[in-house]
């Protein structure tokens, strides 16, 4: 059952149009991938689903559970259940780690007693033991933000998470943690769309569905196998 659905969805940037009429769907419980060349548009999607005010959806619509995601606000449509893990997390002077996810488990109606059980387990499921004292980002490597990053989701559990390249900056070690937690998710029933360019964390989790984006459009659909053969061959296999 579709969770989130995208149809005929076009955005620009600064005027200059990016998406082209993006359709997908994504499904509860499965993980899907997008993939695409730099510049391809991958990026945009994400962050015109998030609601970033820079990136203006000029037609088109996007539905999650059957609701009009575009007209809510962006800490609504976190609210109702849309996560998005950053390419580049932010860093947060004077904000801990353990209290920004304690505040954003509240908000989605996550008890403190489970989150006070639930938050050694996910920090030691992340190996990340330690970081709860640590301002959010601040002073991380690039693999310890992606992991803060889906720690956020590992905790929250939401309807539909979009990962933006989960796998960069990360070390072999890291990626199958990632990767183990992003098959939990998933088992779990969330929407998981993993956003990459390059499939060295598909080889750790299979996508039910990989989607193909080049020049603002989706020009190939396919199983895991498409995933493989972008990696042998590149994306000149998708635009014959």
């Amino acid at each position: 059952m579709a969770v989130l659905t995208v149809e005929d969805l076009h955005v620009s940037v600064a005027d200059q149009p990016i998406l082209h009429g993006v359709d997908l769907e994504l499904s509860a419980g499965r993980v899907h991938a997008l993939m695409g060349p730099n510049g391809s548009g991958k990026s945009t999607l994400v962050m015109a689903l998030a609601g970033h005010p820079s990136y203006r959806v000029t037609r088109g619509r996007a539905l999650l559970d059957g609701e009009d995601l575009l007209a809510l606000p962006p800490h609504e449509r976190a609210r109702k259940g849309l996560l998005i893990a950053f390419q580049y997390p932010p860093e947060v002077d004077g904000v801990r780690l353990r209290e920004f996810l304690r505040l954003a488990c509240g908000e989605r109606c996550i008890a403190f007693c489970e989150f006070q059980k639930a938050y050694p387990q996910a920090l030691a499921r992340l190996r990340m033991d330690g970081f709860d004292d640590r301002e959010l980002n601040v002073g991380f490597s690039g693999g310890e933000k992606k992991r803060a990053e889906l720690l956020q989701v590992y905790l929250l559990r939401p309807k539909v998470a979009l990962l933006d390249e989960p796998d960069s900056g990360v070390d072999v070690d890291a990626l199958r943690f990632i990767a183990d937690a992003i098959r939990e998710l998933a088992a779990g029933g969330t929407a998981v769309l993993i956003v990459t360019h390059y499939p060295r964390v598909l080889d750790h989790v299979p996508p039910a569905e990989v989607f193909v984006l080049d020049q603002g459009r989706i020009v190939r659909r396919g199983g895991a196998e498409l995933a493989e053969r972008i990696g042998e061959e590149g994306f000149e296999v998708v635009r014959g």
